[in-house]
């Protein structure tokens, strides 16, 4: 598998593509990772990855969505993007995930990328945007690699994104990337309606017969104003998306992403270990995407490693957190997520100013921590590279975790086809999610 995707990619992908991949994101993503243990040791945390939404606008309207994709155009400018990478780059980061909204609505998104040669930037995008000239134009940078949103086939598509012709036209917009040799990713929030469709081995083959060279699985999380309970994946489900993961990885030549394992299957939270926050289009610093609160921003003039750093508000987040759970704890305790904010005095970093009433409308759910459901991985690749560079960092090591029956009765029942977990009957036994301390 292995020799194949290198054949594969090196056949594939231009020559200075690979080399940015490989310098920026692989040699000094590693000594990153490694700067950031040090730091632990000391008490310090900053991110090795910072993911950034530059713009809050986008041309789609997605079910689920968190973000006010309609409300009046928010975002980073150049210089502020220019001061946050520089001070990121001062202490060993080179990894930016860039989010919207759409990235590619943003006016200066390519500025940003040209302005940073060494560094690695990945774009999540709809790909609607990636023209043949655009493509060509991240094809000479190099240091960039479009990670395309597809959520279903035709109809799924267009169902699940708010739009028609949705399904071509960001297939469109892969084929331009992958026409100009770019490394490039397809990524799939996982859900009721396109499990059956995606989660395939058909689909991967027909993603590596089109060239795509590596995909990310995350499975759909009902936040937000519209939050969408229904497309929600049962226990079963995560389970199921963990396995074939773990077993496509060591048969098909597509690398797989995943960001809330480690190499035994444990279930983790990048933002509970710290190797990942989030600024919004405000500038706002938030524990992660789907947590819409924040106590400072990328202008405070320390600087974003010292205002990080020095964040009573994220390092509670991080400590109370896998305190209660290696999983999400928005989805499994969002009365956790309340009392934090409130604690903090966090401002709601949301256009819509609703974020404090979603919270409060959210029922416990289950999400990727189902103890005693681990799926280790199989791939030698995988196990080496979690383990010493995507672990929890002993983020749970001194956490307890008290892993209730009657969590562990209601997933068997849920599994055995008894009702979902947003019924009442499901509901009046929420405290399975919500692990005692």
């Amino acid at each position: 598998m292995l020799a194949a995707l290198a054949i594969r990619t090196l056949r594939t992908a231009d020559a200075r593509c690979l080399w940015k991949f490989a310098w920026n994101f692989g040699v000094k993503g590693m000594l990153s990772v490694e700067k950031f243990k040090r730091r632990m040791k000391r008490g310090e945390y900053f991110p090795p990855f910072l993911y950034v939404s530059i713009i809050n606008s986008c041309n789609l309207r997605c079910q689920g969505c968190w973000v006010d994709v309609e409300a009046p155009r928010e975002s980073i400018d150049l210089a502020a993007m220019n001061r946050l990478i520089a001070d990121a780059k001062a202490h060993g980061n080179v990894f930016f995930g860039i989010l919207g909204g759409e990235p590619f609505m943003h006016p200066e998104l390519l500025e940003i990328l040209t302005a940073h040669p060494d560094c690695y930037f990945q774009v999540f995008t709809n790909g609607q945007f990636i023209t043949e000239k655009v493509a060509a134009e991240l094809r000479q940078l190099g240091n960039v690699t479009p990670l395309v949103s597809i959520e279903g086939r035709e109809m799924v598509s267009d169902e699940r994104r708010g739009k028609r012709d949705v399904f071509n036209k960001t297939i469109r917009g892969l084929e331009n990337c992958l026409k100009n040799r770019i490394l490039t990713g397809v990524a799939t929030s996982v859900c009721q309606t396109n499990i059956d469709e995606l989660l395939t081995e058909s689909w991967l083959q027909e993603l590596i017969d089109r060239g795509v060279h590596y995909v990310w699985y995350h499975t759909y999380r009902p936040v937000g104003p519209k939050m969408n309970a229904a497309l929600a994946l049962r226990p079963d489900q995560l389970v199921r998306v963990r396995e074939f993961v773990v077993e496509m990885r060591a048969r098909m030549p597509i690398a797989i992403i995943d960001a809330y394992y480690d190499h035994d299957g444990r279930a983790l939270c990048p933002m509970s270990t710290g190797i990942s926050h989030h600024i919004s289009p405000r500038g706002d610093i938030e524990p992660c995407p789907i947590i819409q609160f924040a106590t400072e921003t990328i202008g405070d003039e320390r600087g974003v490693f010292a205002t990080m750093r020095d964040s009573a508000f994220l390092k509670d987040f991080r400590e109370l957190s896998a305190r209660a759970t290696r999983g999400c704890v928005v989805l499994e305790r969002p009365d956790l997520v309340k009392e934090l904010v409130l604690k903090h005095g966090a401002r709601d970093t949301t256009l819509r100013g609703t974020a404090m009433a979603e919270l409060d409308a959210m029922q416990p759910r289950f999400s990727q921590w189902l103890p005693g459901r681990e799926v280790p991985e199989k791939h030698w690749m995988y196990r080496v590279a979690k383990k010493y560079w995507f672990s929890d960092f002993g983020a749970y090591r001194n956490a307890r975790h008290a892993v209730q029956e009657k969590r562990l009765k209601l997933e068997t029942s849920l599994d055995g086809g008894s009702a979902p977990l947003d019924t009442p009957a499901a509901e009046a036994n929420c405290s399975i999610a919500r692990p005692t301390h």
